[in-house]
């Protein structure tokens, strides 16, 4: 570290900047802000257009005024360039509205090019509530961007072998050109949900979660697999706030297969460095205020909380949480793992739960669905 000037601020200035003052703790600053931007009134020198790390070099005991020390730190992360605008809302539905315009109009030329019709098959064993209403969604959502999409039906008493049957029977039909097991099961006997999700052709597979694909997308071979829904979303959703996530610090919270793991493996390979924390990581506050990027899915609502998060990062909530609230006529909300409410004044940009990365996911869906029959059309 090249230490390069000392100025003095007032602890005014840094409460109102969101900094928590703790000795020898670096706090981040904008790249593109410079020093006497942002202590207007109290300091006057500016700076490089580069990262800052302020370092307090007096105690905060002490009866004068402190002293910070600073360098420039990683150039080629951006993520704190946008910190004059924080809370940005990433509106998941105005994207996905955008892509599925664009599925619309592919659906289209696809048709008339090849006499080809998206088909997507979503089968449910059981007959579970939460299930049904994520079911017409997606059903309703295909419909509207014109893919066939139909909901095969079974019932609770239904059989593992029955239902590998009928997953063999659509991976056989060529008017269906995605597969998804609605998980979790609602059934009486036995099925082993894994081996049911691996009877899926792997061409078919359009949530991304057959051991095939899942192997392809370990190996960063990006080209041969198929993306999971939800990240892949959470993904387009980085890109659309304009961080560069090339070389960015990437923490997601949450290793399950399928949003934790995909998601690590997925920023992996568009080369941000990644760390994945579960419950048992030490200090996880500490790790997560290291994140540039930060995507939470571990079904906990309000867990992540702002002291926790680095000014200006970017911030993807996965999490889908009912709590009671009595001043709804329901009693209840839907909440993320994320406190939301705190959370937008530190990070640059953040997803709203409900209405960022669920209608991303579905979107996505679409978009897997959409090439699959691309692919078959071709062959």
């Amino acid at each position: 570290m090249q230490t390069c000037m000392l100025f003095e601020f007032s602890f005014c200035t840094l409460r109102n900047l969101r900094y928590f003052c703790k000795p020898s703790i670096s706090f981040a600053i904008s790249s593109c802000i410079s020093v006497k931007n942002i202590s207007r009134g109290f300091g006057t020198t500016n700076i490089p257009l580069s990262t800052v790390i302020l370092r307090q070099t007096t105690p905060y005991c002490s009866p004068q005024t402190p002293t910070f020390t600073y360098h420039t730190a990683n150039p080629r992360t951006n993520v704190m360039e946008n910190i004059e605008k924080l809370g940005q809302v990433l509106d998941g539905k105005l994207i996905a509205g955008d892509i599925q315009k664009n599925i619309t109009q592919q659906v289209t030329e696809l048709r008339e090019q090849s006499n080809v019709v998206p088909g997507l098959a979503i089968v449910q064993v059981g007959d579970r509530s939460d299930s049904n209403v994520y079911i017409r969604m997606k059903t309703k959502t295909a419909a509207e961007v014109g893919i066939n999409a139909q909901h095969v039906r079974l019932g609770s008493d239904t059989s593992e072998k029955e239902l590998l049957q009928k997953i063999d029977e659509l991976n056989a039909d060529p008017a269906v050109h995605g597969i998804i097991l609605q998980l979790p099961l609602d059934c009486k006997n036995p099925i082993n949900a894994s081996k049911a999700t691996d009877a899926i052709s792997a061409q078919k597979d359009v949530d991304g979660l057959t051991t095939m694909n899942a192997g392809h997308l370990a190996r960063g071979e990006l080209k041969s697999c198929t993306i999971p829904c939800t990240p892949r979303g959470c993904l387009e959703l980085i890109k659309r706030s304009g961080v560069k996530i090339e070389g960015s610090r990437a923490v997601v919270l949450g290793r399950s297969k399928i949003v934790g793991s995909p998601m690590a493996e997925l920023l992996i390979w568009h080369h941000a460095t990644v760390t994945v924390c579960h419950s048992k990581t030490v200090d996880l506050p500490a790790v997560i205020r290291e994140a540039d990027i930060l995507v939470v899915a571990i079904g906990k609502a309000k867990f992540v909380q702002s002291s926790w998060i680095k000014p200006g990062a970017v911030v993807i909530d996965c999490g889908i949480n009912v709590i009671p609230d009595s001043s709804l006529k329901s009693g209840q909300r839907i909440v993320g793992d994320v406190d939301y409410a705190a959370a937008k004044d530190t990070a640059s940009f953040i997803t709203p739960v409900p209405g960022g990365v669920g209608p991303m996911t579905v979107a996505m869906l679409l978009q897997n669905t959409l090439e699959s029959a691309q692919k078959s059309s071709k062959l």
